[in-house]
């Protein structure tokens, strides 16, 4: 299938590694050129020329700090003609109300709330402006079931579905697709932290990790790779009528129970 992706180019964000360099290779794969953006200037450069050997494609290395105030007007006026967004930045953690200080709540959020609700500001102007664009933010699919022992994050992704359906809603008027997807478990180093806070609190022992993904289709999370696979489909021409909506990837776990 032609995705119809070949010399258009892409802004990934939390680039460094997980979901972020899962979907930087799977839209070097189909031949856009990349900007990878993260803290990890080394990590993101090593990418970057791997990605564009392999693929004949350019790739450029951006290191930033998205929780920085101006950092979305930086990415905007570096790659002002990014035909796709993909927000992938920010780790919150796990916790109960009374675990999560304030400071943690305003940080957490300014990288993913406020750095996904900028840089959307910024792009989508531009992408308004020529009547072509798609913006994808990778979510999670907590804030489709938000549970107490998760509660920053849980409330981060709650408003970021609502901000993505808003913005998507009306978005194709002016040519841009506004896209939401919501990862369940993934396998990553980050499930992994996660899990042993979850299994400390549920089961008293955070090396029982491994227990909680028993009730998972093949008793497993998915892999970074499966959700790079529908992001790519999303950001592509063959996804032209899709907006203000989310997609979720979690292998039915929303609507069967929660592991964490």
């Amino acid at each position: 299938m032609d995705l119809g992706l070949q010399g258009r180019k892409a802004l990934i964000t939390g680039a460094s590694k997980g979901i972020g360099e899962a979907i930087a290779r799977a839209l070097a794969a189909e031949g856009c050129d990349i900007a990878l953006a993260a803290r990890s200037e080394d990590r993101l450069c090593s990418i970057a020329n791997e990605l564009a050997e392999t693929h004949g494609i350019k790739a450029e290395a951006i290191p930033i700090d998205l929780s920085d105030r101006g950092s979305a007007e930086i990415l905007s006026q570096r790659i002002p003609n990014a035909d796709i967004l993909i927000n992938n930045s920010g780790a919150i953690p796990a916790g109960r109300l009374d675990e999560i200080d304030e400071i943690t709540w305003r940080t957490t959020w300014d990288l993913k709330v406020f750095g996904y609700i900028n840089l959307c500001r910024s792009f989508f102007k531009l992408m308004a402006e020529r009547q072509n664009g798609v913006i994808i933010n990778i979510i999670g699919a907590s804030g489709e079931r938000p549970k107490s022992n998760y509660i920053c994050g849980a409330v981060a992704n709650s408003a970021l579905m609502s901000f993505t359906q808003a913005l998507g809603g009306d978005s194709l008027y002016r040519g841009v697709r506004v896209v939401g997807i919501n990862p369940g478990p993934v396998s990553t180093e980050r499930l992994v932290e996660l899990m042993k806070e979850s299994a400390r609190d549920r089961l008293g022992d955070q090396d029982r990790w491994p227990e909680l993904l028993k009730p998972l289709p093949e008793e497993r999370a998915a892999t970074v790779e499966e959700v790079a696979d529908l992001t790519v489909f999303a950001a592509s021409s063959r996804s032209s009528y899709t907006s203000g909506c989310i997609l979720t990837v979690d292998g039915g776990y929303c609507n069967r129970g929660s592991l964490m």
